[in-house]
Formats: C-alpha cells, sequence, structure tokens
C-alpha cells in the first residue's frame, strides 16, 4: 500500500500524537509513502517542513461513515469524479482515509457504483465504501426511503458482495430482517457487517455477533434502545466488548451524557468517531435533495420536511473538538477514536492509526483552535503547503 515514487520528506513538529502518547518535539521522516523513522528531540538537519509550534501532529483520521461532501451526496454521482470530490472535501478538515458510504437506493444506483468501485481504490483516501442498507428494518429507517428498504435478492446481493474484495468496505444491515445464511454469506464474501436501523432484541444481536457482526452504525440512533426488560441493540452494543461502535458526535444526535455512557461503557478501544456527513459538508450552502425531499440546514442541524434527522453536518475535526468538550475526555482518547479504533475495526491496525516505522503516511497537523494546518497521505501533502522532495 505504500507509494512508490512519492516524495521523501522530513516533518518537524514540537507536539507529536503517535497513536499511544503525546510526544516531542520530534520528526517524521517519510520516504515512499511510508513512515520509515520518527525521532524525538530537535532535529539536527533542517527538515523539509517545520509545523508551527502550537501544531500537532497526529495520525490522520479515518471516518468509515461519510455519505457526501463537497456539494455531492453518493447516491447521486456514484462515479470516480463524484468521489473524488467527496474525499478531497473531507480531507480539508482532517479526514486522510474514509469510506464512501451509499445509503438505501434501487439496486442500479449500488450497481453504478460497484462498476466503478475498483477503480475509484486508486483516490488517494479510499479504503472502501459503506453501503448503509438496503436491508433495514423499516420501523427504524430514518431518513432511508422506505420504498428502498428490502431484503436482497439474488441481484443485490451480488452486487453487494462484488464490495468484499474491494478494499475494506462495510455493510449495515438490519440482522433481524435477514436470514442467518445471508450474514454468514455477506461475511464470507469478505464484507464486515454493522448492525444498524434495526429493531433487534439483545439476543439476535448477540447471535449476529456470534455469527460475525463487528460493528454498530451511529449508536443509539435508529435502533431499539436500553430498557429495563429488554436492552435493544443499545445495550448489547455497551455491553458486548467485541462489538465496535461509530457514534456521531455533534452534541444533536446523542445527548452528551449518552455520549459520556458509550465511552465509559465502550472505551477508546471500541468507540468510533464518525461524521455520517452530508454533500453540504465543506461548502455554504443550506440545502440538498434526497430521495426527491429537500434536506435543510439550520443551526448545524439536517432535517426533512417531517424533521426527521437526516445525517450530520459534522467534519472529524469538529466530531474530536466535539468529543473532547462533550465527553470530557482528553485530547488523545479523542484522536485514538478518530484514527486507531476505526483502523482496527476495518483490520487495518498494522497500517494506519500510528505515527510509527512502517506505517502508512497518513498524518494531519492542527492547531489548538482545531483547526487544520495539514494533512498527508501517502507522504503527499496538501492545504497549500508545498513539499520538497530532499532526494
Amino acid at each position: 500500500m505504500g507509494l512508490a515514487g512519492s516524495p521523501s520528506l522530513t516533518i518537524a513538529a514540537q507536539h507529536i500524537f503517535d497513536g499511544a502518547d503525546m510526544r516531542g518535539p520530534g520528526s517524521v521522516r517519510i520516504s515512499q509513502g511510508r513512515i520509515e523513522s520518527v525521532t524525538l528531540g530537535e532535529a539536527e538537519t533542517p527538515a523539509s517542513i517545520q509545523l508551527p509550534a502550537d501544531a500537532i501532529l497526529a495520525p490522520g483520521f479515518i471516518d468509515i461513515q461519510v455519505n457526501g461532501g463537497g456539494g455531492v451526496l453518493l447516491n447521486d454521482q456514484p462515479t470516480e469524479a463524484g468521489i473524488r470530490r467527496i474525499v478531497e472535501a473531507h480531507r480539508e478538515k482532517g479526514t486522510t482515509s474514509c469510506l464512501p458510504t451509499l445509503i438505501t437506493d434501487r439496486i442500479e444506483v449500488i450497481e453504478r457504483l460497484a462498476a466503478v468501485a475498483k477503480a475509484c481504490l486508486e483516490i488517494p483516501g479510499v479504503l472502501g465504501f459503506h453501503l448503509e442498507g438496503p436491508a433495514l428494518n423499516r420501523s427504524r429507517k430514518g431518513i432511508h426511503p422506505e420504498a428502498e428498504i428490502r431484503v436482497p435478492d439474488r441481484r443485490d446481493l451480488a452486487a453487494i458482495k462484488s464490495f468484499g474484495v474491494l478494499g475494506r468496505s462495510v455493510l449495515t444491515l438490519a440482522p433481524e430482517c435477514v436470514p442467518e445464511s445471508m450474514i454468514d454469506e455477506l461475511i464470507g464474501a469478505g464484507l464486515r457487517i454493522a448492525a444498524g436501523h434495526s429493531d433487534a432484541t439483545a439476543a439476535e444481536i448477540g447471535q449476529a455477533v456470534d455469527r460475525g457482526v463487528l460493528g454498530v452504525t451511529h449508536l443509539f440512533n435508529a435502533m431499539s434502545q436500553l430498557n429495563a426488560r429488554e436492552p435493544g441493540l443499545v445495550g448489547a452494543a455497551l455491553w458486548d466488548d467485541r462489538l465496535f461502535a461509530g457514534i456521531i458526535c455533534d452534541g444533536i444526535h446523542v445527548d452528551p451524557t449518552s455520549l459520556r455512557v458509550a465511552f465509559r461503557c465502550k472505551g477508546r478501544d471500541r468507540l468510533m468517531l464518525v461524521s455520517d456527513a452530508m454533500p453540504l459538508a465543506g461548502t455554504d450552502d443550506r440545502q440538498f435533495m434526497l430521495h426527491g425531499r429537500p434536506i435543510t440546514l439550520h443551526e448545524n442541524r439536517l432535517t426533512g420536511p417531517d424533521g426527521t434527522l437526516a445525517g450530520a453536518h459534522l467534519t472529524m475535526i469538529e466530531a474530536v473538538r466535539n468529543a473532547v468538550a462533550l465527553l470530557e475526555i482528553s485530547l488523545i482518547d479523542a484522536l485514538i477514536m478518530a484514527s486507531r479504533t476505526p483502523a482496527a475495526f476495518l483490520g487495518l491496525e498494522s497500517e494506519l492509526g500510528r505515527i510509527a516505522p512502517g506505517y502508512l503516511a497518513e498524518l494531519v497537523a492542527f492547531n489548538r483552535n482545531f483547526e487544520i494546518v495539514g494533512t498527508w497521505v501517502g507522504g503527499v501533502g496538501s492545504m497549500g503547503r508545498q513539499l520538497h522532495a530532499e532526494d
């Protein structure tokens, strides 16, 4: 996965979060798209890039649920150009790797994405794809179009299964709405399965986890809740340490107290920050169309005509900032939830989520005001900073 021919360079910073601890001052040497070395202390030779004194260099953010950005909704533009625009918009906010996410739609739309998906893996930062639906529970549909929610037929399955060999792709489904044999088939095809938009009992979730379900999509939202005599998907997610859980940390989707409960139960190694971003992210626009319905942004809240939440107006750097403020946790914990933990969920913990020799040079630098200073993907920088090769 290294990028041959990418520039060799050294980034010097006063503060380096290496995926485990905050260190520095020091420098990170990059070669062939990977981290060659990390040296603590003042550099003996000038670095290619000297970050500002208040900047923190950290592993790049990994967003496993990004529906759109830069004015593009993946469902409307399941093309290489559309995906490239989404990735670029989120990279400006610190996301160096992501899973472009397709919400429930017609089979023709899934097939259109499948047709270009392999080529899109060549876009720097695309790790795979996330299909959210169509096998959801109508009682927990959220903003998903009810008419397109369905148990996959053989044509659906063929298209969905094709993503199993395309990077590290994820499928969100309601386990109670599909045969157990279908879960086995999808996992066997190489997909990571997450439970979401589900009204499952805790027992049904336990059985699904036994079969290999790994994750929970946007914890607390669009799922059976924790009650006295039925723990539901929320209770199962909080209790079962085998499950990773994504969470939307915008102060709108989940109350701060519930966020803190989730962190206390799951911890930084199982709870993942996600954006669930829609196309308005990275733009000044206030409205877009979703399956023929207007979605409006008001006070940072995206809603449909009936008031239903429709994704989030959120970026990963904002999620990190919010996690520190709303969960009352350390910046280290928030950064782990934005990088190392999603890397582990995707089975990429030996490639991403740390600043250490051999790891991919996917990096973000931001200041104390949570403003992005720079990003590097495969050692190639953006945000207007000219990188000079040393050799």
